[in-house]
């Protein structure tokens, strides 16, 4: 199978502040012939973390630049590595070219549908490098110009999936590779400002299920005063979890003043770093 598309792999914002955020799975977009591959529930891409965009709208008031994908993550996963290797051995994960979503169910009408090893090179070369090369060039340029970066990845799931955890994920899951993507104390410092969410009836975890993906684990380098988080929400914080998955203003407006605060709590600390940083 061949793969080519018709469209840019992300719409990118440049900001003035020292923080970029990254959402890589908000893409929807399935070039046609692809699609009719597809079963007719995988045409409407369920697994995408819709709307976050919406919920993130202040990051053009804080200054933050954006990069927002296009293609949905049935296509190519921009959050795995370029090899498809597992970013959690020994559990259910999808790969960078997915053949099934999260529900367990087939994204291919056969398996003669799916992806040959040329088509996912073809998809990663498309739509997967255009990203990293955008996220990488923003993130050295944050760096050159204030000393310092900070890179939010922003991301959203279903709050109750089966194959990938029991019960209910916690509303606000922070992942900083275990530490690894991030000064010390950073993530327990986010933690703690995720926690006041809980007047609001939100809980909050740091690196439980959700430790960080590739992005942050690639692309935070705190040596380098690269310094990387993930968010990972529950969708029914700010939206609907089933078709048509609406969002929802009055439920999102308890949660975003929250995940403003987080995202202002790393630019303020990534402005601190820059401050004293000696070139």
């Amino acid at each position: 199978m061949h793969f080519e598309t018709d469209r840019p792999a992300f719409e990118f914002r440049q900001g003035t502040a020292p923080v970029l955020i990254s959402f890589p799975h908000v893409g929807t977009y399935v070039p046609p012939a692809l699609a009719e591959r597809f079963m007719p529930d995988a045409r409407e891409v369920h697994d995408t973390d819709w709307h976050l965009p919406i919920l993130y709208a202040f990051a053009e008031e804080i200054g933050a630049s954006t990069l927002v994908a296009t293609h949905s993550r049935f296509v190519v996963d921009m959050n795995r590595p370029p090899d498809g290797a597992s970013l959690y051995p020994g559990q259910s994960v999808t790969g960078l070219c997915p053949t099934d979503t999260f529900a367990d169910t087939p994204i291919y009408r056969s398996k003669e549908l799916e992806p040959d090893d040329a088509e996912i090179a073809q998809r990663r070369d498309a739509v997967w490098q255009p990203y990293h090369d955008q996220l990488a060039a923003e993130l050295a340029r944050i760096k050159a110009q204030h000393g310092a970066a900070g890179l939010w990845d922003a991301h959203s799931i279903r709050s109750v999936l089966p194959r990938f955890f029991e019960g209910k994920l916690p509303d606000l899951n922070l992942g900083t590779n275990k530490g690894a993507s991030c000064a010390p104390g950073l993530g327990e410092q986010l933690l703690a400002e995720a926690q006041k969410s809980a007047a609001d009836g939100f809980t909050s975890v740091l690196n439980g299920r959700y430790t960080g993906g590739y992005i942050t684990r690639h692309y935070g380098q705190p040596a380098q005063n690269v310094h990387a988080i993930q968010l990972e929400m529950t969708q029914c914080a700010y939206m609907q979890e089933t078709m048509p998955f609406d969002y929802l203003p009055g439920v999102a407006a308890k949660i975003q003043p929250h995940v403003r605060r987080m995202v202002e709590a790393l630019l303020q600390f990534v402005q601190n770093r820059a401050a004293n940083h000696h070139w």
